[in-house]
Order: structure tokens, then C-alpha cells, then sequence
């Protein structure tokens, strides 16, 4: 549908239960309305589909098995049914809406603090970047420094070499390419915040996947994480804690667990040990229980720190979070 100088369609997706839309998309509550922002129950983004680039618009509507997501495109050029389906599984894989989160349920039943977070966050699934690239600048960036100023410069970068997007009188920008990087200069990439050894690795690697030389899509085939994170380890300015949030966050590998990061530690700490602060090896050693799923285990108690939640104990140890039997977050 043409809508005055660009063009509209809209699509239905339908995630595995149980799914809330509202936490998922709250950890985009404070971001920036021209890249990516959730806002009265709305997330907006700008996604490259085919190399066009696409304003998502998403929102939760209510189905008679729980929600199912209505999703708005908008573009200056027409949209196809190819692009349309392609969008489609964009947003499916930004929100993960194809996990298997009764197995999560199931395998941390035995964990009473975590059963008892996750029965109050049903239904919330962690966020997957578009493309691995994104995953691991972010990580670089975000290396050794708060998260709020690490958010501000990656912000700065994607306004300052991120495509941009008009969509009516509103601008939006998609996050840079490799070759959006590559051309900037190291004064362009200073003025954005960044060190001179992170514009170092990031141009870098930006370089190294325009030659050819490194494809990091390619490990999203990879059976093994851990050969994953071995070989991101051995790009120059990657290290183990950067590889590790990137095969979270760009590949969905939630049996990868950050133990250096500071965060994840004091959240551990929070609910398992009083606050008394732990090393690497204790977080480790309390993951172990979560199997397979440690990185969505850390991210739901990053979640449940943020809005305050406390550990009540479940009202019975046989009782399930994926048959609603104990109470969630409104």
C-alpha cells in the first residue's frame, strides 16, 4: 500500500508458546528512537532486507492461544512477497520467537531460585542481532566500560556511518555494514567515543570481512560453541568475554556463559549469594546446573535484577512455569 511518498504492508507472526512480547521488547525501553526503541507497547527498527532498507514497526495483538505479533514495514520502494517473508524471519530471530522456552522450563525445574524467576518472566526470550557483525562491534565496544556510555558511542556510530532511512518526516538509521566502517577514518570513529585501539579492532575487522578473509556468518553453521569461541578468540581484539556475548547475542548460542562480565556476576551474586561477591570460577560453578542454557539463565537474572525482582521460592518444588501454576510479572 502506497501511504503518501513511501509504501506500507503488514504481516502476522505467530511465536512458540509461551511468548510475552512485552518483557522481551523492554530492554529496548530506553533506546534511541532514530535506531531502535520499544515505546507503548510498540518496537520499531530498521532492518536490511536484500540490501533495502526497512522500518519494522511490531507490537503484540492477542490470538485465543496467547500472543501473536503484528508486524508494519515501511519503505520507499515497494515491498515484495520475497521481502515480506524475509522480514518476517528478521524479527522472528531478533526476538527468538522460535525457542524452545518450555525446555528451559523444564531443565531449571530442579534450580528453585531460577524456576522462581522465570515463572515471574514468562514467556521472555533474549534479543539476537540481524547479523553476527553487529553482535561483536557492539561487544567491542561495550569491552571495559559501563554499559551506558558503551550504548551512547555504539548509538553514535550507527547515526554517524548507519544508512539512513526517511520514512515521511521522521529519519532512522540501520547499523553500519563492514564497508560503512572500513571507509570511515580513525578520527571519524574518535569522535563517536571510541578508543584508538577499539577503532583499531573494529576497522580491522571490518577489512578482514571486505577481503574476504573472515566470514563471520558462517559460524552460525557451527555445531560446536566452543570451537566458535575459540576461533572469534583468535581475531585480534576479540578475547573470550567479547566472543562469548557475541555468540549469545548474534547466534542465539545460549549454552555460552560470560563469566568475566561483571554484570552477570554481580546478578548471580545477587540471587545466589547474598551479594557476596564471586569470581569467574564460582559463577561458572553455579551455571553448571543450567546446562545448555546458561546464557538465557544469566540474561533472565540481568532481567529480573533490572525490575527489581525478588527469589520467592516456588509454592511447591513440582511446580511448572510453562502450566502458569505460579505467579508472573504484570
Amino acid at each position: 500500500m502506497r501511504n503518501r511518498d513511501y509504501f506500507t504492508t503488514k504481516l502476522k507472526l505467530k511465536p512458540t508458546r509461551p511468548f510475552n512480547f512485552d518483557l522481551s521488547a523492554r530492554i529496548f525501553s530506553d533506546g534511541d528512537v532514530q535506531i531502535q526503541r520499544y515505546q507503548e507497547g510498540v518496537y520499531w527498527q530498521v532492518i536490511r532486507i536484500d540490501g533495502r532498507l526497512i522500518l519494522s514497526r511490531v507490537m503484540a495483538s492477542e490470538s485465543f492461544d496467547g500472543q501473536d505479533i503484528s508486524v508494519e514495514l515501511n519503505s520507499n520502494q515497494e515491498i515484495s512477497a520475497h521481502q515480506m517473508r524475509l522480514a518476517g524471519e528478521t524479527i522472528s530471530s531478533i526476538f527468538n520467537m522460535k525457542m524452545e522456552l518450555r525446555r528451559f522450563y523444564e531443565e531449571i525445574r530442579d534450580d528453585r531460585t531460577l524456576s522462581a524467576i522465570a515463572s515471574k518472566l514468562k514467556g521472555l526470550r533474549s534479543p539476537t542481532t540481524p547479523t553476527v557483525f553487529e553482535a561483536l562491534v557492539s561487544s567491542i565496544v561495550e569491552q571495559q566500560i559501563a554499559l551506558n556510555v558503551a550504548l551512547g558511542m555504539e548509538n553514535r556510530v550507527v547515526k554517524a556511518f548507519g544508512e539512513p532511512l526517511r520514512i515521511g518526516s521522521a529519519v532512522y538509521y540501520a547499523f553500519p555494514t563492514s564497508p560503512n566502517i572500513m571507509s570511515a577514518t580513525d578520527e571519524q570513529l574518535r569522535k563517536c567515543g571510541l578508543s584508538q585501539r577499539k577503532v583499531q579492532y573494529i576497522k580491522g575487522i571490518s577489512r578482514a570481512i571486505v577481503d574476504g578473509e573472515v566470514d563471520l556468518e558462517k559460524f552460525k553453521s557451527y555445531e560446536d560453541t566452543s570451537e566458535i569461541i575459540r576461533e572469534l578468540d583468535a581475531i585480534r581484539g576479540v578475547g573470550v568475554w567479547t566472543a562469548e556475548l557475541t555468540t549469545i547475542r548474534g547466534m542465539r548460542r545460549m549454552d555460552a556463559f560470560p563469566a568475566d562480565d561483571l554484570g552477570v556476576r554481580r546478578c548471580i551474586s545477587h540471587y545466589y549469594t547474598k551479594d557476596r561477591r564471586i569470581s569467574a570460577q564460582e559463577a561458572r560453578a553455579i551455571a553448571e546446573k543450567w546446562g545448555k542454557w546458561k546464557g538465557l539463565a544469566s540474561f533472565y537474572l540481568i532481567m529480573a535484577e533490572a525490575l527489581g525482582l525478588k527469589a520467592e521460592p516456588l509454592a511447591t518444588k513440582s511446580a511448572s512455569v510453562e502450566h502458569g501454576t505460579t505467579r508472573e510479572l504484570s
